[in-house]
């Protein structure tokens, strides 16, 4: 279960959004180890990096820019729901993309920021260990998403 989150909606109440801060703050909250905020890039559909936790150096080159319906975030973007994966490690979905098991974290999840109905982006954590998030979680981390969205508009 998630300790305290208030912090998240702390950062989100600031004018000027700290998305690595933001970040931080989600991942401790959910206790993960790694974690990614995309955003939408309306003219071109593509999902831009805002803010990244954990991730090696060398895979962000293929985490900067995500085409819709591509590994998790681009999934959970085109389904507007969330997508994830209880070990990323031994996953033979296709959701994630090969490099992904490259990050060595295993329970991982990915929801997308919505705001009624529209897309804004995605918000990725995950643990190195094996783990199922709950429906509780997952709905915390929509209403996060929700949140986001709105600084996103705003």
């Amino acid at each position: 279960m998630t300790s305290n989150i208030k912090p998240i909606f702390d950062a989100l109440a600031d004018p000027a959004i700290d998305w690595n801060r933001l970040l931080t703050e989600i991942l401790a909250a959910f206790d993960c180890s790694t974690g990614t905020i995309h955003t939408l890039d309306r003219d071109s559909q593509l999902l831009h990096l805002k803010a990244y936790q954990g991730i090696p150096e060398f895979l962000l080159p293929k985490m900067t820019v995500i085409p819709i319906g591509k590994g998790m975030a681009g999934v959970a973007a085109e389904r507007k729901r969330p997508v994830q994966i209880c070990n990323l490690q031994t996953d033979e979905s296709g959701v994630a993309r090969p490099s992904a098991k490259e990050t060595k974290v295993e329970g991982s999840i990915t929801v997308p920021l919505i705001l009624n109905g529209q897309l804004y982006g995605t918000l990725g954590i995950a643990k190195p260990v094996p783990y199922e998030f709950t429906p509780e979680e997952e709905e915390i981390l929509m209403e996060i998403g929700d949140a986001i969205s709105r600084k996103i508009v705003s």
